[in-house]
């Protein structure tokens, strides 16, 4: 197994040295899809320009990154082209802790005394996580997506990084919640959204504390560290940059979405059209979309933390301001860690055809409407919304096949009426 995944690795690494030597990294760089007003890795330059010349980086309309992370770019600058190879040995540690964790008895047969007879077939077994992290990597490695943010130098890696640290700290240390509300400050502080992640982190320790104390002693403290450590980065923000200006041209952009570049989103058509005097109503609600639904989650999935935080990763790479390609292959690199749902999913090849169309037809309706002249708007959205389409009905039937499996170990496979018949159950 350490072998292969080793191979699969240096694998990765020769595929995206080799794409570097082309013209290919040049032509994603301009890419809507896979780049952002937020990401673009020429944004950084002129951010990282103006910094050399005594100007802040926040002049003009150009750098959306906070301070720090721009310093950290300018240290890391002669590794740029190898910054994904990072991500995918965080992720590796991250899936090898995971499928050890789950793999101890306490937890893998948590609650298997409360399971229904005849579920053995349903049940996660140890060997079915053995080849979890060769699985995981292997998508990572050799997605498309993944390999598009990279190839283009997007900051977005930088994003992903944060996520994939927060999540091995918050399963390999379960006792550390402030090392794990500090990095989910950090990775607040990169790219906003991360915030609504405390939810799920909560019910992670109280989950792993086996109920020791009320489910609220333990949001309480998960939201008051995280304000701690974000308040404290948002600090060295200031004494690096001398003024709270910085607050509009990073969170401020975020919400406010000034910018209607195309991306792969929906906020960008919605809101060209929109009428002034509705902008600020129709923002808000937007910007509610993204995280309205840990509610509902956080009430339905408290005994699945873990499947929580990823439906919160996969909700608000969907409905976020300015989402890109890299967003979406941080959730397909995490999707096998549900593989044993699979067998429920009902969409899995129509989400699959719709994910490849549209990543294939994207650019080529964009240059049909930017360059030839041949088309209009409507197209590249129509395409962007089948794509935000795509991703809801992958994350939806994810949700269906976790719970239909769940329904199957309280209740057992075989379903009948009170009359004996045989019946099939439904979602209503």
């Amino acid at each position: 197994m350490a072998v292969s995944v080793v191979f699969c690795i240096i694998a990765g690494v020769i595929c995206r040295l080799a794409l570097f030597q082309t013209d290919l990294p040049i032509w994603l760089e301009t890419k809507n899809e896979v780049v952002t007003p937020i990401t673009a890795w020429e944004r950084v330059e002129e951010g990282l320009a103006l910094k050399k010349s005594m100007v802040s980086p926040y002049t003009g309309d150009v750098f959306h990154e906070v301070q720090p992370i721009n310093s950290l770019i300018h240290l890391i600058l002669f590794l740029k082209e190898l910054s994904d190879f990072r991500t995918f040995l965080v992720l590796l540690k991250t899936i090898f802790t995971y499928s050890r964790l789950k793999s101890t008895p306490k937890m893998l047969h948590l609650d298997v005394k409360k399971y229904s007879v005849n579920v053995e077939d349903v049940l996660l077994k140890s060997k079915d996580l053995r080849s979890l992290p060769l699985i995981v990597v292997a998508v990572h490695v050799f997605n498309p997506y993944s390999i598009s943010i990279c190839l283009a130098k997007s900051t977005a890696v930088l994003s992903n990084l944060s996520i994939f640290i927060f999540i091995i700290r918050n399963i390999y240390k379960l006792d550390n919640l402030l090392l794990t509300t500090l990095f989910i400050a950090v990775s607040t502080y990169q790219s906003f959204y991360p915030f609504i992640f405390c939810l799920p982190v909560a019910s992670y320790f109280y989950h792993v504390s086996f109920h020791s104390a009320a489910i609220i002693k333990h949001y309480i403290p998960s939201f008051g560290l995280f304000l701690f450590w974000f308040m404290l980065l948002l600090g060295i923000s200031y004494s690096i940059e001398g003024s709270w200006t910085f607050l509009y041209s990073t969170y401020g952009f975020i919400l406010n979405v000034p910018d209607l570049s195309p991306n792969v989103g929906v906020f960008w058509y919605f809101f060209t059209e929109m009428f002034e005097h509705f902008r600020v109503f129709f923002i808000c609600i937007f910007q509610i979309n993204s995280v309205i639904y840990s509610i509902p989650l956080a009430v339905k999935l408290k005994r699945s933390p873990v499947f929580f935080l990823y439906m919160m990763i996969f909700i608000t790479s969907i409905f976020k301001s300015y989402p890109s390609y890299g967003d979406i292959g941080l959730c397909l690199s995490l999707l096998p860690l549900w593989k044993h749902t699979f067998s429920y999913m009902r969409n899995l090849f129509v989400v699959t055809c719709m994910y490849i169309v549209c990543t294939v037809f994207a650019p080529i309706l964009y240059h049909l409407w930017i360059y030839a002249g041949s088309a209009n708007a409507n197209f590249y959205f129509a395409i962007t919304l089948a794509f935000s389409a795509a991703q809801i009905f992958l994350v939806t039937d994810l949700l269906f096949a976790f719970l239909r499996r769940e329904y199957d170990l309280y209740h057992g496979t075989n379903h009948k009426l009170e009359n004996g018949k045989t019946t099939q159950v439904v979602l209503e």
